[in-house]
C-alpha cells in the first residue's frame, strides 16, 4: 500500500473534531501522512493522533462555547434562527478564509486527498479550485436530500402511505425555496475565491459525489434505500484516549447501582434547559444520577443538586458508559452513538440545530423516547425514564442498534474507504 498524504478538515466544534481525530489516528496507523486543519483549541487533541496540526489562521479561530464573540448575529438566537445564522456566518462566510489557509499550506507541501466534515465549505471550494480528490466524513445525521423520504433536519420519519409519501415529495420540492436564504452567501463566498456561480443547494455542495463516509447506521437513517452507492456507514467513530483518564473520587459509587447519565453535550449548555429538570425528576429516585456539564473544569452547577447526583465537566465515556443504564441527553449525535454502541436506551430532549432530527431517528428505531422539546418539564423527564426502565423493548432496540454500530468497522473502516480517494 502506497503512503498517501491527507488533509483532514473540521469546523472547530468538539462534536466535529473528535470523530475526525479517530479517523486521523486510523490513517496514521496505516502509515499515511496526515495534516488536520481546525481551531487552535484542538491542537493537543489533533497532535495526539500523530497528525500535523494546521490552524485556522485567516479563518476566525472561534471558541465554540462563546460563538457570539466571533459571530455577533448569534446573540440571543436559538432554534431555526440559530441554525440559519450558524450555516451562513460560521460555515459559509468563513469559507474564503479557510480556502486562503488551505492554499497557503498546499503551496508549502501539497497532499493527495482532502477529507472534510459536511460543513467544511472551505474544503469544498479548495477541492474545486485545485482538482484535489475530496471525500466527506458525515459527523452529523446524514443530511442528504434523496429521491425518497423527507429532507433531513425536520425530525420527520419517511412516509409509509400515499398521503405521507406525498408530504415527503412536497417537502423535497420545497428544498430550493427553503434554501433561498443561503443562495446569496454561497454565491458571494464562491466569488470571493474565484469560483463561478453554481445552482447547487447547500447539501449538494457539501457532500462529495465521490465518497461519503457516514457515522451511524442505516437503522438510524430510517433504513432508507435511496442513498447513493457513494455513501458508506461506519458506525460509532470515537477517539480513544491516549492516557489513563483522571476519575473523580466518587467513581466507585457507580458499582452495583442503577445509573442515569444526564448530559447537554457541548453546545447550548444552559443547565436550566435539561439538567435541572432531570435532577428534579430523579432526585428522590433509587438511581445514581451522573451529570456532565459539557465544559472542562465546570464541576458544579449554579443550583443545589440532590444527594443522589454527581457532577463533572467531562467524563471518560469509555469508562462511564459500561456502567450506565439510561442516558438523558440533548441529542448530540456523537454522544448518542456512543451510548447506543453500548446498547443504552435514551431519553432525548432535542430542541435545536440537528437535535430534533437525532431524537426522531432514535425514537423511530425504538431505542429511546423523544421528548420533542429542548426544555422539558421535570414530570416529562421522569415519565420518560420510567418508561425506559419498565419497558424492555427500549433496551432490546438499543442493543440491536448497538450491535449494528459495532459491526460497521468504525474509524479503521473509514480510513480504508478514504484510502481509495487518491487512487481514483
Amino acid at each position: 500500500m502506497a503512503v498517501s498524504r491527507f488533509m483532514l478538515t473540521a469546523v472547530p466544534f468538539t462534536g466535529h473534531v473528535a470523530p475526525l481525530c479517530a479517523v486521523a489516528a486510523a490513517l496514521v496507523a496505516r502509515g499515511h501522512e496526515v495534516r488536520f486543519y481546525s481551531g487552535s483549541a484542538f491542537r493537543g487533541r489533533i497532535e495526539e493522533t500523530g497528525s500535523t496540526f494546521v490552524p485556522w489562521n485567516a479563518a476566525p479561530d472561534f471558541d465554540e462555547n462563546d460563538l457570539a464573540s466571533s459571530f455577533p448575529r448569534l446573540v440571543g438566537k436559538k432554534g431555526v434562527g440559530q441554525l440559519l445564522i450558524n450555516v451562513v456566518d460560521v460555515f459559509i462566510r468563513t469559507a474564503p478564509a479557510q480556502v486562503s489557509d488551505l492554499m497557503a499550506e498546499w503551496e508549502r507541501v501539497p497532499w493527495d486527498a482532502i477529507v472534510g466534515d459536511e460543513v467544511s465549505v472551505g474544503a469544498v471550494f479548495f477541492a474545486e479550485r485545485t482538482g484535489c480528490p475530496r471525500g466527506t466524513f458525515a459527523v452529523l445525521p446524514l443530511n442528504m436530500v434523496g429521491p425518497g423520504g423527507p429532507p433531513s433536519g425536520l425530525g420527520i420519519a419517511p412516509g409509509r402511505n400515499a398521503l405521507t409519501k406525498a408530504r415527503d415529495a412536497a417537502l423535497r420540492a420545497a428544498v430550493p425555496l427553503l434554501s433561498r436564504p443561503l443562495r446569496a452567501p454561497l454565491a458571494a463566498a464562491r466569488a470571493a475565491v474565484g469560483l463561478p456561480p453554481s445552482p447547487r443547494t447547500f447539501d449538494q455542495v457539501v457532500f462529495s459525489p465521490r465518497l461519503v463516509v457516514a457515522s451511524g447506521s442505516p437503522l438510524l437513517d430510517y433504513a432508507r434505500d435511496d442513498r447513493p452507492a457513494s455513501v458508506h456507514f461506519v458506525g460509532a467513530v470515537q477517539q480513544l484516549p491516549t492516557r489513563p483518564p483522571s476519575l473523580p473520587d466518587w467513581w466507585g459509587e457507580l458499582d452495583d447501582r442503577t445509573v442515569v447519565h444526564v448530559t447537554q453535550g457541548t453546545q447550548n449548555i444552559d443547565p436550566e434547559d435539561l439538567i435541572r429538570p432531570a435532577l428534579e425528576a430523579l432526585g428522590k429516585s433509587d438511581v445514581l444520577v451522573v451529570v456532565a456539564t459539557g465544559m472542562p473544569g465546570r464541576d458544579v452547577l449554579p443550583f443545589a443538586v440532590p444527594s443522589n447526583a454527581r457532577v463533572a465537566g467531562f467524563l471518560p465515556y469509555a469508562e462511564l458508559l459500561p456502567r450506565v443504564d439510561v442516558v438523558v441527553t440533548n441529542g448530540g449525535w456523537g454522544g448518542v452513538l456512543a451510548a447506543l454502541s453500548h446498547g443504552i436506551p435514551l431519553v432525548i430532549a432535542g430542541g435545536d440545530l440537528d437535535k430534533p432530527e437525532v431524537a426522531a431517528r432514535v425514537a423511530w428505531a425504538g431505542a429511546g423516547v423523544n421528548l420533542r422539546t429542548g426544555t422539558p418539564s421535570a414530570a416529562a423527564v421522569g415519565r420518560a425514564v420510567g418508561r425506559i426502565r419498565e419497558d424492555p423493548t427500549f433496551r432490546d432496540a438499543a442493543a440491536r442498534v448497538g450491535a449494528d454500530l459495532r459491526g460497521r468497522g468504525g474509524a479503521p473502516r473509514a480510513a480504508e474507504l478514504f484510502e481509495t480517494l487518491p487512487a481514483e
